[in-house]
Protein backbone atom coordinates (compact mmCIF):
# COMPACT_ATOMS: atom_id res chain seq x y z
CA UNK A 1 0.00 0.00 0.00
CA UNK A 2 3.07 2.31 0.94
CA UNK A 3 4.91 3.82 -2.16
CA UNK A 4 7.43 5.70 -0.50
CA UNK A 5 10.11 7.87 -3.64
CA UNK A 6 12.29 9.90 -1.85
CA UNK A 7 14.70 9.98 -4.47
CA UNK A 8 17.30 12.19 -3.87
CA UNK A 9 19.99 11.52 -6.19
CA UNK A 10 18.99 13.84 -8.74
CA UNK A 11 18.45 17.49 -8.18
CA UNK A 12 16.80 18.48 -11.41
CA UNK A 13 14.76 16.85 -13.91
CA UNK A 14 16.49 16.31 -16.96
CA UNK A 15 14.05 19.30 -18.99
CA UNK A 16 15.41 22.05 -16.42
CA UNK A 17 19.03 19.98 -16.44
CA UNK A 18 18.95 21.23 -20.38
CA UNK A 19 17.84 24.65 -19.61
CA UNK A 20 20.57 24.97 -16.85
CA UNK A 21 23.03 23.97 -19.05
CA UNK A 22 22.08 26.24 -22.21
CA UNK A 23 21.84 29.17 -19.55
CA UNK A 24 25.43 28.41 -18.27
CA UNK A 25 26.33 28.37 -22.29
CA UNK A 26 25.33 32.21 -22.49
CA UNK A 27 27.13 33.75 -20.13
CA UNK A 28 30.29 35.22 -22.20
CA UNK A 29 27.46 36.74 -24.25
CA UNK A 30 25.68 38.46 -21.20
CA UNK A 31 26.99 41.68 -19.70
CA UNK A 32 26.49 40.64 -16.23
CA UNK A 33 27.13 37.67 -13.72
CA UNK A 34 25.54 34.43 -13.27
CA UNK A 35 22.52 33.56 -10.99
CA UNK A 36 21.76 30.24 -9.37
CA UNK A 37 18.61 30.43 -8.54
CA UNK A 38 17.18 26.66 -6.93
CA UNK A 39 13.60 26.41 -5.55
CA UNK A 40 10.47 24.32 -6.06
CA UNK A 41 9.83 22.85 -9.75
CA UNK A 42 6.56 24.28 -9.68
CA UNK A 43 8.01 27.89 -9.09
CA UNK A 44 10.98 27.15 -11.62
CA UNK A 45 8.27 26.14 -14.06
CA UNK A 46 6.03 28.81 -13.70
CA UNK A 47 8.05 31.77 -13.08
CA UNK A 48 11.65 31.51 -13.58
CA UNK A 49 12.40 29.40 -16.54
CA UNK A 50 11.04 31.93 -18.75
CA UNK A 51 11.69 34.84 -17.36
CA UNK A 52 15.50 34.15 -16.90
CA UNK A 53 15.22 33.58 -21.13
CA UNK A 54 14.21 37.10 -21.22
CA UNK A 55 16.37 38.31 -18.76
CA UNK A 56 19.62 37.06 -20.86
CA UNK A 57 18.16 38.35 -23.85
CA UNK A 58 18.11 41.75 -22.17
CA UNK A 59 21.87 41.37 -21.75
CA UNK A 60 21.35 41.27 -18.06
CA UNK A 61 23.41 37.76 -17.24
CA UNK A 62 22.36 34.45 -16.91
CA UNK A 63 20.59 32.54 -14.82
CA UNK A 64 21.45 28.75 -13.69
CA UNK A 65 18.61 26.96 -12.74
CA UNK A 66 18.72 24.46 -10.20
CA UNK A 67 15.15 22.89 -9.75
CA UNK A 68 14.35 20.67 -6.62
CA UNK A 69 11.90 21.72 -3.87
CA UNK A 70 11.38 24.74 -1.43
CA UNK A 71 13.37 23.54 1.48
CA UNK A 72 16.63 22.91 -0.49
CA UNK A 73 16.08 26.46 -2.13
CA UNK A 74 15.44 28.44 1.17
CA UNK A 75 18.29 26.30 2.72
CA UNK A 76 20.76 27.42 -0.38
CA UNK A 77 20.24 30.66 -0.34
CA UNK A 78 20.38 30.82 3.19
CA UNK A 79 23.97 29.23 3.42
CA UNK A 80 25.11 31.00 0.28
CA UNK A 81 25.34 28.63 -2.22
CA UNK A 82 22.53 30.10 -4.23
CA UNK A 83 21.44 33.38 -5.09
CA UNK A 84 17.66 32.95 -5.56
CA UNK A 85 15.07 30.70 -4.25
CA UNK A 86 11.93 30.29 -5.48
CA UNK A 87 8.86 29.64 -3.11
CA UNK A 88 5.17 29.19 -3.14
CA UNK A 89 4.59 30.21 0.05
CA UNK A 90 5.67 32.84 2.36
CA UNK A 91 8.20 32.70 5.41
CA UNK A 92 7.20 30.00 8.17
CA UNK A 93 8.78 32.31 10.63
CA UNK A 94 11.36 30.12 11.56
CA UNK A 95 14.92 32.19 12.50
CA UNK A 96 16.13 30.92 9.16
CA UNK A 97 13.34 32.17 7.49
CA UNK A 98 13.46 35.14 9.55
CA UNK A 99 16.84 36.59 7.92
CA UNK A 100 15.98 36.16 4.34
CA UNK A 101 13.57 38.05 1.99
CA UNK A 102 10.16 36.49 0.55
CA UNK A 103 8.96 39.02 -2.38
CA UNK A 104 5.69 38.04 -3.96
CA UNK A 105 6.23 38.48 -8.02
CA UNK A 106 3.00 36.61 -8.92
CA UNK A 107 -0.29 34.57 -8.42
CA UNK A 108 -0.77 30.89 -9.13
CA UNK A 109 -3.69 28.86 -8.60
CA UNK A 110 -2.93 25.63 -5.91
CA UNK A 111 -4.60 22.46 -7.36
CA UNK A 112 -6.76 19.19 -6.41
CA UNK A 113 -5.10 16.70 -9.36
CA UNK A 114 -5.91 13.64 -10.50
CA UNK A 115 -5.66 11.54 -13.00
CA UNK A 116 -7.45 12.35 -16.35
CA UNK A 117 -9.20 9.57 -16.27
CA UNK A 118 -10.89 9.76 -12.61
CA UNK A 119 -14.78 10.08 -13.62
CA UNK A 120 -14.58 13.08 -10.56
CA UNK A 121 -14.43 16.40 -11.64
CA UNK A 122 -15.53 18.60 -8.59
CA UNK A 123 -14.89 18.24 -4.85
CA UNK A 124 -16.13 20.86 -2.39
CA UNK A 125 -13.79 22.31 0.01
CA UNK A 126 -15.09 20.45 2.45
CA UNK A 127 -14.23 17.24 0.99
CA UNK A 128 -11.05 18.57 0.32
CA UNK A 129 -10.08 18.95 3.77
CA UNK A 130 -11.57 15.34 5.08
CA UNK A 131 -10.12 13.90 2.31
CA UNK A 132 -6.64 15.44 3.87
CA UNK A 133 -7.47 14.70 7.53
CA UNK A 134 -8.26 11.48 7.36
CA UNK A 135 -12.13 11.23 7.18
CA UNK A 136 -13.07 10.59 3.37
CA UNK A 137 -11.30 7.19 2.10
CA UNK A 138 -12.92 5.83 -1.05
CA UNK A 139 -13.43 7.70 -4.07
CA UNK A 140 -17.46 6.48 -3.53
CA UNK A 141 -18.05 9.04 -1.16
CA UNK A 142 -17.28 12.27 -3.55
CA UNK A 143 -19.56 10.84 -6.11
CA UNK A 144 -16.45 8.49 -7.91
CA UNK A 145 -16.00 4.40 -8.26
CA UNK A 146 -15.72 2.25 -5.48
CA UNK A 147 -12.16 2.62 -4.81
CA UNK A 148 -9.51 3.97 -2.68
CA UNK A 149 -8.59 7.32 -2.72
CA UNK A 150 -4.45 7.08 -2.50
CA UNK A 151 -3.21 10.38 -1.18
CA UNK A 152 -0.02 11.79 -2.41
CA UNK A 153 1.89 14.76 -0.68
CA UNK A 154 5.27 15.96 -1.10
CA UNK A 155 7.60 14.98 1.73
CA UNK A 156 9.33 17.96 2.97
CA UNK A 157 6.77 19.82 5.31
CA UNK A 158 8.23 23.19 3.98
CA UNK A 159 7.69 22.34 0.81
CA UNK A 160 5.79 25.34 -0.85
CA UNK A 161 2.42 24.09 -2.26
CA UNK A 162 1.44 21.51 0.33
CA UNK A 163 2.46 24.50 3.23
CA UNK A 164 -0.15 26.97 1.14
CA UNK A 165 -2.30 24.43 0.59
CA UNK A 166 -2.50 23.22 4.32
CA UNK A 167 -2.62 27.01 5.67
CA UNK A 168 -5.97 27.57 3.58
CA UNK A 169 -7.45 24.33 4.74
CA UNK A 170 -6.02 23.71 8.32
CA UNK A 171 -5.51 27.68 9.24
CA UNK A 172 -1.68 26.29 10.03
CA UNK A 173 0.87 25.23 6.95
CA UNK A 174 2.38 22.53 9.37
CA UNK A 175 -1.02 20.38 9.54
CA UNK A 176 0.27 16.96 9.40
CA UNK A 177 -2.14 15.24 6.94
CA UNK A 178 -3.78 11.80 5.95
CA UNK A 179 -0.75 10.98 2.73
CA UNK A 180 1.17 8.02 3.24
CA UNK A 181 2.83 7.77 -0.57
CA UNK A 182 4.94 10.69 -0.31
CA UNK A 183 7.72 12.61 -3.39
CA UNK A 184 10.79 14.39 -3.16
CA UNK A 185 8.71 17.03 -4.94
CA UNK A 186 6.03 18.25 -6.99
CA UNK A 187 6.92 16.44 -10.44
CA UNK A 188 7.82 13.16 -9.05
CA UNK A 189 4.01 14.02 -7.02
CA UNK A 190 2.77 14.27 -10.36
CA UNK A 191 4.16 11.42 -11.99
CA UNK A 192 2.92 8.78 -9.35
CA UNK A 193 -0.46 10.55 -10.33
CA UNK A 194 -0.87 9.92 -13.59
CA UNK A 195 -0.19 6.58 -13.38
CA UNK A 196 -2.89 5.66 -10.48
CA UNK A 197 -5.91 6.27 -10.96
CA UNK A 198 -7.33 6.78 -7.69
CA UNK A 199 -4.47 9.13 -7.12
CA UNK A 200 -5.07 12.67 -5.73
CA UNK A 201 -1.94 15.43 -4.48
CA UNK A 202 -1.67 18.51 -4.66
CA UNK A 203 0.09 20.85 -7.57
CA UNK A 204 0.32 24.59 -9.68
CA UNK A 205 -2.25 25.26 -11.72
CA UNK A 206 0.84 26.28 -13.66
CA UNK A 207 2.90 23.21 -13.48
CA UNK A 208 0.19 21.13 -14.84
CA UNK A 209 -0.92 22.92 -17.83
CA UNK A 210 -0.56 21.06 -21.39
CA UNK A 211 -0.09 17.31 -19.23
CA UNK A 212 -2.91 15.28 -20.52
CA UNK A 213 -2.46 13.07 -17.77
CA UNK A 214 -3.27 15.02 -15.40
CA UNK A 215 -6.65 16.80 -14.68
CA UNK A 216 -7.38 19.59 -11.70
CA UNK A 217 -10.43 19.54 -10.16
CA UNK A 218 -13.15 22.10 -9.72
CA UNK A 219 -13.85 23.53 -6.32
CA UNK A 220 -17.52 24.14 -5.09
CA UNK A 221 -17.75 24.19 -8.78
CA UNK A 222 -15.43 26.68 -9.63
CA UNK A 223 -12.73 25.74 -12.86
CA UNK A 224 -9.16 26.21 -11.75
CA UNK A 225 -8.56 28.70 -14.70
CA UNK A 226 -6.50 32.47 -15.10
CA UNK A 227 -9.40 34.03 -15.41
CA UNK A 228 -11.15 32.76 -11.84
CA UNK A 229 -7.62 33.45 -10.16
CA UNK A 230 -7.40 36.86 -10.83
CA UNK A 231 -11.23 37.49 -9.63
CA UNK A 232 -10.72 35.56 -6.89
CA UNK A 233 -13.85 33.24 -7.38
CA UNK A 234 -11.39 30.56 -7.47
CA UNK A 235 -10.52 30.77 -3.46
CA UNK A 236 -6.76 28.41 -3.71
CA UNK A 237 -4.71 30.87 -4.95
CA UNK A 238 -1.37 31.75 -3.72
CA UNK A 239 1.28 33.78 -4.21
CA UNK A 240 5.27 32.99 -5.69
CA UNK A 241 7.83 34.10 -3.99
CA UNK A 242 11.45 35.26 -5.08
CA UNK A 243 13.61 34.51 -1.42
CA UNK A 244 16.89 36.50 -1.47
CA UNK A 245 19.79 36.52 1.55
CA UNK A 246 20.08 40.95 1.70
CA UNK A 247 23.90 39.83 3.15
CA UNK A 248 24.81 37.84 -0.50
CA UNK A 249 27.95 39.38 -2.15
CA UNK A 250 25.82 39.72 -5.02
CA UNK A 251 22.61 40.97 -3.19
CA UNK A 252 22.42 44.31 -6.11
CA UNK A 253 22.49 41.69 -9.03
CA UNK A 254 19.91 39.73 -7.20
CA UNK A 255 17.97 42.57 -6.58
CA UNK A 256 17.88 43.87 -10.01
CA UNK A 257 16.36 40.66 -10.94
CA UNK A 258 13.70 40.84 -8.79
CA UNK A 259 13.18 44.31 -9.91
CA UNK A 260 13.00 42.79 -13.52
CA UNK A 261 10.30 40.17 -12.55
CA UNK A 262 7.86 43.80 -12.71
CA UNK A 263 9.08 44.62 -16.39
CA UNK A 264 6.62 44.29 -19.14
CA UNK A 265 9.03 41.40 -21.00
CA UNK A 266 9.09 39.23 -17.24
CA UNK A 267 4.95 39.62 -17.19
CA UNK A 268 4.89 38.77 -20.70
CA UNK A 269 7.12 35.26 -19.71
CA UNK A 270 4.74 34.72 -17.07
CA UNK A 271 1.50 34.60 -18.62
CA UNK A 272 2.60 32.36 -21.37
CA UNK A 273 2.82 30.04 -17.93
CA UNK A 274 -0.63 30.24 -16.68
CA UNK A 275 0.64 32.74 -14.05
CA UNK A 276 -0.33 35.86 -12.64
CA UNK A 277 1.89 38.87 -12.53
CA UNK A 278 1.57 39.61 -9.01
CA UNK A 279 0.48 43.46 -10.10
CA UNK A 280 -2.50 42.08 -12.16
CA UNK A 281 -3.85 40.68 -9.40
CA UNK A 282 -3.83 43.01 -6.58
CA UNK A 283 -7.21 42.83 -5.79
CA UNK A 284 -6.03 39.43 -4.36
CA UNK A 285 -4.07 41.17 -1.36
CA UNK A 286 -7.28 42.58 -0.32
CA UNK A 287 -9.05 39.54 -0.64
CA UNK A 288 -6.88 37.24 1.45
CA UNK A 289 -8.04 37.65 4.74
CA UNK A 290 -11.53 37.17 3.96
CA UNK A 291 -11.15 33.75 1.96
CA UNK A 292 -9.11 32.37 4.76
CA UNK A 293 -12.29 33.17 7.09
CA UNK A 294 -14.35 31.95 4.10
CA UNK A 295 -12.46 28.67 3.42
CA UNK A 296 -12.35 27.74 7.30
CA UNK A 297 -15.89 27.82 7.92
CA UNK A 298 -16.70 25.79 4.75
CA UNK A 299 -14.09 23.08 6.16
CA UNK A 300 -15.64 23.61 9.78
CA UNK A 301 -11.86 24.41 11.03
CA UNK A 302 -10.95 26.68 13.57
CA UNK A 303 -8.25 28.80 13.44
CA UNK A 304 -6.37 26.73 15.69
CA UNK A 305 -6.49 22.88 15.01
CA UNK A 306 -5.27 20.51 16.52
CA UNK A 307 -1.60 18.92 16.16
CA UNK A 308 -2.47 15.93 14.05
CA UNK A 309 -5.02 15.23 11.83
CA UNK A 310 -6.58 11.06 11.91
CA UNK A 311 -4.71 9.33 9.98
CA UNK A 312 -1.90 11.48 10.15
CA UNK A 313 -0.05 9.54 12.03
CA UNK A 314 0.08 6.51 10.53
CA UNK A 315 1.21 8.44 7.49
CA UNK A 316 4.07 10.14 9.25
CA UNK A 317 5.26 6.89 10.76
CA UNK A 318 5.07 5.00 7.69
CA UNK A 319 6.90 7.06 5.51
CA UNK A 320 9.90 6.53 7.73
CA UNK A 321 9.98 3.09 9.30
CA UNK A 322 6.82 1.16 7.61
CA UNK A 323 7.09 -1.65 9.86
CA UNK A 324 8.05 -0.17 12.82
CA UNK A 325 6.05 -1.69 15.89
CA UNK A 326 4.64 2.35 17.07
CA UNK A 327 3.40 2.22 12.86
CA UNK A 328 2.39 -0.97 13.23
CA UNK A 329 0.35 0.14 16.31
CA UNK A 330 -0.60 3.58 15.03
CA UNK A 331 -2.12 1.66 11.49
CA UNK A 332 -4.20 -0.50 13.58
CA UNK A 333 -5.82 2.72 15.76
CA UNK A 334 -6.23 3.92 12.04
CA UNK A 335 -8.08 0.97 10.97
CA UNK A 336 -10.27 0.84 13.76
CA UNK A 337 -11.54 4.26 13.14
CA UNK A 338 -12.04 3.70 10.00
CA UNK A 339 -14.28 0.55 11.14
CA UNK A 340 -18.54 1.05 11.25
CA UNK A 341 -19.45 2.40 14.92
CA UNK A 342 -21.55 -0.24 16.45
CA UNK A 343 -24.65 0.86 17.10
CA UNK A 344 -25.15 1.97 21.08
CA UNK A 345 -26.11 -0.25 23.66
CA UNK A 346 -29.08 0.36 25.72
CA UNK A 347 -28.18 0.81 29.37
CA UNK A 348 -29.43 -1.44 31.65
CA UNK A 349 -32.91 -0.31 33.49
CA UNK A 350 -32.54 0.33 37.19
CA UNK A 351 -33.73 -2.57 39.81
CA UNK A 352 -36.35 -1.01 41.92
CA UNK A 353 -38.72 -2.03 44.49
CA UNK A 354 -41.88 -0.95 46.15
CA UNK A 355 -42.07 -0.96 50.07
CA UNK A 356 -45.22 -3.07 51.30
CA UNK A 357 -46.30 -3.86 54.90
CA UNK A 358 -43.82 -4.83 57.22
CA UNK A 359 -40.94 -4.16 54.75
CA UNK A 360 -38.00 -2.93 56.70
CA UNK A 361 -34.36 -1.38 54.72
CA UNK A 362 -32.86 -4.24 56.88
CA UNK A 363 -35.33 -7.02 55.80
CA UNK A 364 -35.15 -5.26 52.23
CA UNK A 365 -31.30 -5.61 52.11
CA UNK A 366 -31.14 -8.87 53.12
CA UNK A 367 -33.48 -10.46 50.57
CA UNK A 368 -31.48 -8.53 47.88
CA UNK A 369 -27.99 -9.28 49.14
CA UNK A 370 -27.32 -5.94 49.88
CA UNK A 371 -26.59 -3.38 52.99
CA UNK A 372 -28.54 -1.28 55.08
CA UNK A 373 -25.82 1.44 53.98
CA UNK A 374 -26.12 0.74 50.52
CA UNK A 375 -29.81 1.10 50.23
CA UNK A 376 -29.96 4.94 52.10
CA UNK A 377 -26.86 6.16 49.90
CA UNK A 378 -28.61 5.03 46.49
CA UNK A 379 -31.84 6.59 47.52
CA UNK A 380 -30.55 9.22 49.96
CA UNK A 381 -32.51 8.43 52.58
CA UNK A 382 -31.41 10.58 56.00
CA UNK A 383 -32.90 7.84 58.28
CA UNK A 384 -34.32 4.27 58.49
CA UNK A 385 -38.31 5.32 58.25
CA UNK A 386 -40.35 4.02 54.64
CA UNK A 387 -43.58 4.24 53.84
CA UNK A 388 -45.67 1.79 51.75
CA UNK A 389 -45.31 2.23 48.38
CA UNK A 390 -42.19 4.18 48.50
CA UNK A 391 -39.85 3.42 45.29
CA UNK A 392 -36.31 2.62 46.12
CA UNK A 393 -33.41 2.04 43.98
CA UNK A 394 -31.75 -1.64 44.52
CA UNK A 395 -28.82 -0.35 42.34
CA UNK A 396 -26.66 3.05 42.29
CA UNK A 397 -27.96 3.84 38.84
Amino acid sequence: MLSVALIGASVASPSFAKKSHAHKASVSKSAGPTLIWRGDVATAQGVVSEVAAAWEKAGHGSIELQPFNTASGIDAVASGSADLAGSARGSDGSAQNANLVFTPVAWDGLVVITQASNPVNNLSLKQVHDIYYGRIHNWNEVGGRNAPIDVYAVASPGDGVEYSLRSLLFGRGNQPVAAPRLYVNTHKLEEGVALNPNGLGAATLSDIQGNRKLKALSIDGVPATVANVADGSYVLFTPLYLVTNPRSTKAAQVQAFVDFMHTDPAKEALRKHAVLPFEDGSALTALDSSRRDKILAAVGAPRRTPLAAPGATYAAGAAIAPTSPKTLAARTAMEERKAPTPPPVAPAPSKLYTVSKGDTLSVIAKKHDLSVAQLRDWNHLKNDNLKIGQVLHLDSK
